[in-house]
């Protein structure tokens, strides 16, 4: 099996190098089927679900090609109505083409979709969306079919605002007839990445607060756009540098879209600066306690919640830490309590006692922000620290060996054997 073997206690130091966000690159990618011509990105980071949807848009008759981090998508013939059912059972994301094939096409069949076990995050947003915009659903044996002559507008109203269902309803009604208004949509930056490709694309759409309002067109062009800088993995890289008592440096990175991580971090007692593009934590050696609850954009991001639970062990007093997004994000806490954390769980809040140290310890990622925290407590625990589970991993976080050894962190991969 393999694995990540870290000998912690060293303080981090130094610059890292954040890629491309992987929560805007695969909406984007998914985009290109509302065209025939090419749409070319940049700083697409190389992950596991990346290489997972460019699979499944090949499968459906794309032709993708990839030079490191820039990835063109091109008309390669005759576009598939059905999805790959690997593909989309293994990562929840895939399911968006069902969309825009609808849109393209007037017929899309697309399994149920997979991914991490951190809560519901049922589809029925996105169902009940499409059906407003004129669709026509059948639901068999874990496959759905959406039929439509063409999609109409509408006026959604999303009772929760659901970042996959705003992406996968959007991309619809750029090619439905007529105004399509969504009220109380996400508004993550990953969500207004791809409005701005779409907006380079020929869509006609425009955002105010949390209400998307989208003309539709009967076609959108080929575009070129350069993807914004991973939020969660500056987040993490900083949090590497505050569960260490180091001082770290994340480039390139928006301190705009980390505003109430940061600020959160600083209650900490840790020293944040940017400027030029970057963002710099100088950590205490233990944080202080703090009271935090995570929420849609721009509130505390959920994705940040088991790393930053991860520092909070560590902490001078009781941390409380509500999970209001997912509730089942908790997958991660029992590995960090047999490295030494005290932690109680009561509902969906974590009460963090910190204590003195961590311990080193065989543990197993259950999902890729709870694979990173445990990941995080591995460099500041005493001894070896093994963590496995890496296709969880692989799935959020690129060059990750390489990126701490560059801060100064003793970890290696170590593969399993055949």
């Amino acid at each position: 099996m393999s694995s990540l073997v870290i000998e912690g206690g060293r303080p981090l130091s130094g610059t890292v190098s954040i890629s491309g966000a992987k929560n805007a690159a695969l909406p984007a990618c998914i985009a290109s089927l509302l065209t025939e011509e090419a749409v070319i990105l940049h700083s697409v980071p190389q992950l596991r679900d990346i290489s997972t949807i460019l699979y499944t848009l090949g499968a459906l008759g794309k032709r993708v090609v990839r030079n490191d981090s820039d990835v063109v998508i091109a008309s390669g013939g005759c576009l598939s109505e059905e999805a790959n059912a690997y593909s989309v059972r293994q990562m929840r994301a895939s399911f968006l083409v069902l969309g825009p094939l609808v849109a393209r096409l007037g017929r899309a069949i697309v399994p149920l979709p997979g991914g991490c076990a951190i809560g519901a995050r049922p589809v029925d947003l996105h169902l009940s969306g499409l059906r407003q915009l004129g669709a026509r659903l059948t639901e068999r044996g874990g496959v759905v079919e959406v039929v439509a002559d063409r999609l109409e507008g509408a006026h959604i109203d999303l009772p929760f605002p659901s970042v996959g269902a705003t992406e996968q309803l959007v991309m619809a009604a750029c090619l439905a007839k007529g105004e399509t208004r969504i009220t109380n949509a996400a508004v993550e930056p990953e969500v207004l990445d791809l409005l701005d490709l779409l907006t380079a694309m020929g869509a006609e759409l425009c955002v105010e607060d949390r209400i998307i309002r989208i003309q539709g067109k009967t076609e959108l062009t080929g575009a070129e756009h350069t993807l914004i800088p991973d939020r969660m993995e500056a987040g993490t890289m900083l949090l590497a540098g505050a569960i260490t008592g180091g001082r770290v440096n994340v480039s390139p990175a928006r301190p705009d879209h980390l505003q109430a991580f940061l600020h959160t971090l600083r209650k900490t007692g840790a020293t944040i600066s940017s400027g030029d593009g970057s963002i710099e934590i100088d950590a205490e050696p233990r944080p202080s306690p703090i009271a935090v609850e995570t929420a849609p954009y721009p509130g505390f991001p959920t994705d940040l919640h088991p790393p930053f639970a991860a520092c909070l062990t560590l902490g001078t007093g009781v941390s409380q830490l509500t999970e209001a997004v997912f509730e089942r994000r908790f997958a991660y806490v029992h590995s960090l309590c047999r490295m030494g954390a005290k932690i109680v769980q009561d509902g969906r809040t974590l009460s963090i006692q910190g204590v003195d140290g961590l311990r080193g310890c065989e543990v197993e990622a259950p999902d890729i922000r709870g694979g990173a925290a445990l990941v995080l407590a591995g460099l500041a625990a005493s001894g070896t620290t093994s963590v496995t589970g890496l296709l969880h991993i692989d799935r959020g976080h690129g060059h990750l060996v390489e990126k701490l050894r560059a801060l100064g962190a003793s970890v290696e991969r170590r593969e399993a054997s055949s």
